[in-house]
C-alpha cells in the first residue's frame, strides 16, 4: 500500500548519557534521533504507513538507519545517499535541569539537501507531509527544500503538518520566526512548542499562541505544553486542554517528536483531533520512561493499555 504520511527532515545517529556508574564513569547509549525522523517511527509503531525524506551519508550511521527504518516499516525508497558528506551524530547529557544536546550536523548529507532532490511523484501521492524547524534551520538548501516540499504538497492536495522545534544553536529567533511563520501559512496541522512560541513571538498566554498560528492558516493548532500536556484549537471552534500522562520519566528525549507522530498516525486513521490529542499525550509520556529518543516510543497497544 502507498505511504500515507512522508516526514522530511535530519537523522543522526544518538549517543544518550546513561547515569554514571558506581567509579564515577560515564556511558552512552547508541541510538537514532532526529525529529521527524523519530516522529516516523512514533507514527509506524501506531500503524500508519510511513516514509522518509532525507539524505544520510554512506556510512555506518547511514546504515544504521536503513536497517532502522526497514525494521521499523518506515520507507526508505525515498532516502537519498551520498558518498561525499556524512550522517550526523549528537550527544545527550543529563542534569537536574533536564536533558542538553550536542550535535555535529554542519556539512552532513541532510543539510545538503537541495529542492532538486525532492521526489515530488512520492509527495503528491501521499495523504500527509510532517516536517519541522529543524528540517529547515539546518542549512539554506535544506530550507529551500522545505519549502519546495509544502508548496508541491498544497498543489496536489496533500495535508502539511509543521512542528516549530526551534533550536537556537541553528539560527537567530527572528530569522526563524520569518521562516516557520512563512512555511506554516502552506500548513493544516501545526505543532508549536510553548517555549519556542515565547522565544519566536512573545507571546506567553496559551490562548494567544493558539490565535496566531490559526491566523496564519492552520486548521488545526495543538500547542505542546510538556509535562502540562497539550492545548488542542481548531478553525471550526475547538478549544480543549488536555492535561500530561503521569509516568516516572527518566529521559524526554524526542517525547514531542513522539506526541507528533503518534498525533497525525490517529488523525490520518479517521480520529478526531479531540481524541488524537488524548492519544499523543499519553504516547509522549510513555516515550519519557526509557532512555534514548527512539527505543522507549510505545506500540499502539501500550498506548492502548494506559489509556484505558
Amino acid at each position: 500500500m502507498p505511504v500515507e504520511l512522508l516526514c522530511m527532515g535530519e537523522p543522526m545517529l544518538e549517543f544518550s548519557q546513561l547515569p554514571a556508574q558506581p567509579d564515577g564513569s560515564r556511558h552512552y547509549l547508541e541510538g537514532h534521533g532526529g525529529d521527524t525522523s523519530n516522529a516516523a517511527i512514533a507514527a509506524a509503531r501506531q500503524g500508519a504507513r510511513v516514509g522518509m525524506i532525507t539524505a544520510l551519508g554512506r556510512d555506518m550511521p547511514g546504515d544504521s538507519f536503513i536497517a532502522l527504518w526497514e525494521h521499523e516499516g518506515v520507507d526508505c525508497t525515498t532516502v537519498l545517499r551520498s558518498d561525499r558528506f556524512l550522517t550526523g551524530v549528537y550527544f545527550v547529557t543529563h542534569d537536574a535541569a533536564g536533558h542538553h544536546f550536542l550535535h555535529y550536523r554542519a556539512n552532513s548529507a541532510a543539510a545538503n539537501y537541495r529542492a532538486a532532490d525532492l521526489p515530488l511523484a512520492a509527495i503528491r501521492a501521499a495523504r500527509m507531509l510532517y516536517v519541522s524547524g529543524i528540517s529547515q534551520g539546518i542549512s539554506e538548501s535544506a530550507c529551500d527544500a522545505v519549502f519546495a516540499a509544502i508548496a508541491a504538497a498544497r498543489a496536489a492536495g496533500v495535508m502539511v503538518a509543521y512542528d516549530t522545534n526551534y533550536r537556537p544553536r541553528l539560527w537567530p529567533p527572528a530569522r526563524a520566526a520569518a521562516v516557520m511563520h512563512a512555511a506554516m501559512e502552506g500548513a493544516d496541522v501545526a505543532f508549536p512548542g510553548m517555549e519556542d512560541v515565547t522565544t519566536l513571538t512573545g507571546l506567553t498566554d496559551p490562548e494567544a499562541m493558539v490565535d496566531f498560528y490559526l491566523r496564519l492558516g492552520c486548521r488545526i493548532v495543538v500547542l505542546k505544553m510538556g509535562i502540562d500536556g497539550a492545548y488542542l484549537a481548531t478553525a471550526d471552534g475547538v478549544r480543549m486542554r488536555v492535561p500530561g500522562h503521569v509516568v516516572e520519566a527518566v529521559d524526554a528525549t524526542g517525547a514531542g517528536d513522539t506526541f507528533c507522530g503518534s498525533f497525525l498516525a490517529r488523525l490520518l486513521a479517521g480520529d478526531t483531533p479531540e481524541a488524537a490529542t488524548r492519544y499523543a499525550c499519553v504516547a509522549a509520556a510513555l516515550k519519557c520512561r526509557g532512555y534514548g529518543a527512539v527505543g522507549p516510543i510505545p506500540t499502539a497497544a501500550e498506548v492502548r493499555a494506559a489509556l484505558r
